[in-house]
């Protein structure tokens, strides 16, 4: 499996101070989305999210998004290693994801941007 990288997830209370802010830090345009109710933004290697706590609540579960080449080869290496695939593979605006606690019990997004 192919790592391409990661992405730290930030909930913030204000999306639009966080964009100027991670804006200027990291040198970057925001893509924006929404996904589920929640505002979301990346900027460079971080993902800016904000909106109903409940959403936020299970968001902050997740300790980074990690970019791989492949989902499904994601998918199948996590589980011989003994990760747990809790959600996913599904399609995402951009490409595919699937959330994996790990055997430490540390929990991750895996993504893709092989878009089906």
């Amino acid at each position: 499996m192919d790592i391409l990288g990661t992405t730290l997830r930030v909930c913030v209370d204000d999306l639009e101070a966080a964009v100027v802010f991670y804006e200027r830090l990291a040198g970057a345009t925001a893509l924006r989305f929404e996904r589920g109710g929640v505002q979301v933004a990346a900027v460079g290697c971080f993902l800016l999210m904000s909106g109903p706590e409940a959403e936020l609540e299970v968001l902050r579960k997740v300790a980074a998004t990690i970019a791989v080449k492949d989902v499904d080869e994601a998918h199948q290496l996590l589980t011989e290693l003994g990760a747990r695939v809790v959600a996913g593979p599904v399609p995402t605006p951009v490409g595919r994801n699937l959330i994996a606690m790990h055997p430490d019990g540390v929990v991750y997004e895996y993504v893709d941007r092989n878009v089906t």
